[in-house]
């Protein structure tokens, strides 16, 4: 007779959570950008310099804020640093070498990496 686990928390594809906020946090790299030309637009007044294909109003500001306070207060400083090195860096960062950069070892690089997508998907909803 084997005891069941209670669990209040439903089982997730991880694989598919790690994806989707991946997908976010290189998103949010393009939306920082579109919400400053849009800011530096307004300012020049200056309207309708590209034509626009799709209507979504205030959505980017709001997917900024909220990825920026999951960022700000979900996650602590070494998981920040891996999310900031591995998916807001323009340049294509390898694990190894942010091993490297942060003195790391690769057990607890990978552990942090895999807890700091999970926080960020609860903080955003995702999970």
């Amino acid at each position: 007779m084997g005891a069941e686990q209670l669990t209040l928390i439903e089982p997730v594809d991880e694989k598919l959570v790690r994806q989707t906020v991946i997908r976010e946090l290189k998103n949010y790299r393009a939306l920082k950008v579109q919400l400053a030309n849009e800011k530096e637009r307004e300012e020049a007044d200056i309207v309708g310099l590209f034509p626009v294909l799709r209507k979504e109003d205030n959505l980017a500001e709001f997917k900024v804020k909220q990825i920026e306070r999951a960022l700000n207060n979900a996650i602590d400083f070494i998981e920040r640093k891996i999310v900031e090195l591995k998916y807001l860096s323009p340049h294509e960062i390898n694990d190894l070498n942010i091993i490297i950069e942060l003195g790391i070892k690769k057990r607890r690089y990978y552990e942090k990496k895999k807890v700091a997508i999970l926080r960020l998907a609860t903080a955003l909803g995702i999970i």
